[in-house]
């Protein structure tokens, strides 16, 4: 069943989720008060605009709320977006409402007022992706590393250098070359995403996606001569949002950290905050400064200024003076193919993880039965990787993955029985209450784990 959904707010996020809900046949209308830029979605894609203010009960009147299963609140104000689903749900008491909110002052009362707020789900880009750079800083040696079954399957990324072991490597190949049990579940290459089989073969420049036990990854990087070392001490280029609440993590897990932030005022309003930190105020981009601060003696440095420009230079600028560990914080969505190919480490979106999280939200209320638990997407958003439940509902229950028609550019990666956890060979199968975990790419929208199958 679709759903008719009202996104308020057509920037990054709101234009990143109506690409992606339109291509899921939801029935949409947009909001905004710049006419410019919904002239330009409404070119793009299959959906209805209203000019004006989403928080005004007459333009919310006017996109249909009272016949809407859903809003989505993500324009640049949390302010605006609190009303907006304020308004909404007294308008329309069955509605689902979602609002990004990213001011950290507010989310002790928005946790504890969410019912008189009327919310459903609230999104905060900044924290997510806070959550998402301590754990690539927690396991240096990959560029990525998402979780699914509670921490017991892993995906993680890898880039082929020219001199790895990996590089003109077929892929059957790859476990007696490197002495590990992996599956290589996609490889990114010039900008395209492929599910591949035993006789692919990885070049230099490849981007891949990599499952197996904790163990087993380990022996990979040891393999591909990675070495690595506990993360002691963190420097970070910027003192938004996304830095305070990284800041404040590495610290709980007895990390040093040091902000470089340009702002006077803003450098003061952290150091009240964070006073274990070294707040340094200075130019992040000036070479001066970052050797003056001992680049060179940090385990990992995240550049998180608001220009992704900037973090692109600082990024390389660290790498070139071998800090081990380098993470570049993205704004822009669209420029990944010119990102991919800058050795800048490990790149994390923000505005990608709100989004995964509000696609995985809208799912579940669609489906209510079925829905996939988690939503990582990977190769830049080319492909998803999703963890399912086996429910009674669920064809080829107890057939071995050899003999079941799957979808092209479909790959069961895992399947875990209780707490125990098999990576997928043809001779696995599933039965009710499993756990699967699925890697899917071309196009394909999984909204069940049926539709993997042909």
């Amino acid at each position: 069943m679709n759903m008719k959904i009202i996104i308020a707010g057509d920037g990054k996020v709101g234009n990143t989720l109506t690409r992606k809900l339109s291509i899921e046949g939801h029935d949409l209308t947009l909001i905004d008060v710049k006419s410019d830029v919904i002239e330009r979605s409404v070119e793009q894609y299959d959906v209805m605009a209203i000019h004006g203010n989403c928080a005004s009960m007459h333009v919310l009147m006017e996109a249909g709320i009272k016949n809407a299963d859903m809003l989505i609140a993500v324009t640049g104000a949390d302010e605006i977006n609190l009303l907006c689903c304020l308004t909404a749900h007294n308008l329309n008491r069955d509605i689902h409402t979602i609002a990004r909110i990213r001011n950290p002052e507010y989310a002790d009362q928005i946790y504890k007022m969410r019912d008189a707020f009327g919310l459903s789900l609230t999104v905060n880009p900044e924290k997510m992706a806070a959550v998402e750079v301590e754990r690539v800083v927690k396991y240096p040696g990959f560029l990525k590393r998402d979780s699914f079954v509670k921490g017991r399957v892993q995906i993680v990324e890898l880039r082929v250098d020219g001199d790895s072991p990996l590089d003109k490597l077929r892929l059957y190949e790859l476990n007696n070359v490197l002495h590990c049990n992996v599956l290589v579940c996609a490889v990114q290459r010039n900008g395209t995403v492929e599910i591949p089989d035993g006789n692919f073969v990885l070049y230099e420049g490849d981007r891949i996606f990599v499952t197996g036990p904790t163990n087993e990854l380990a022996a990979l990087l040891k393999g591909m001569g990675i070495i690595t070392n506990k993360v002691r001490r963190v420097m970070i280029c910027g003192g938004g949002k996304m830095s305070f609440y990284l800041a404040q993590q590495l610290q709980r897990t007895g990390i040093d950290v040091e902000v470089i932030e340009q702002d006077k005022e803003r450098c003061v309003e952290l150091a009240t905050a964070l006073p274990n930190a070294t707040i340094v105020n200075g130019d992040a981009t000036s070479s001066d400064v970052l050797d003056s601060e001992g680049i060179d003696d940090y385990d990992a440095i995240v550049t998180a200024t608001g220009l992704d420009e900037m973090n692109i230079i600082i990024s390389l600028y660290a790498k070139k003076h071998g800090v081990p560990q380098v993470i570049t914080k993205v704004g822009h969505m669209e420029n990944a193919h010119i990102e991919e190919s800058l050795p800048i480490g490990s790149v994390i979106r923000p505005k990608e993880f709100c989004c995964n999280h509000i696609v995985q939200y809208v799912r579940a209320v669609q489906n209510k039965v079925g829905a996939a638990l988690a939503i990582h997407s990977i190769a830049d958003g080319q492909a998803e990787a999703m963890e399912f439940v086996v429910d009674t509902t669920t064809k080829n229950t107890g057939v071995q993955l050899k003999d079941i028609k799957m979808k092209k550019q479909v790959l069961v990666v895992s399947i875990s029985h209780g707490n125990i956890t098999e990576f997928s060979s043809g001779s696995s199968c599933f039965h009710v209450g499993d756990k699967v975990v699925v890697v899917a790419s071309g196009g394909h929208v999984i909204q069940q784990l049926n539709d993997i199958f042909e």
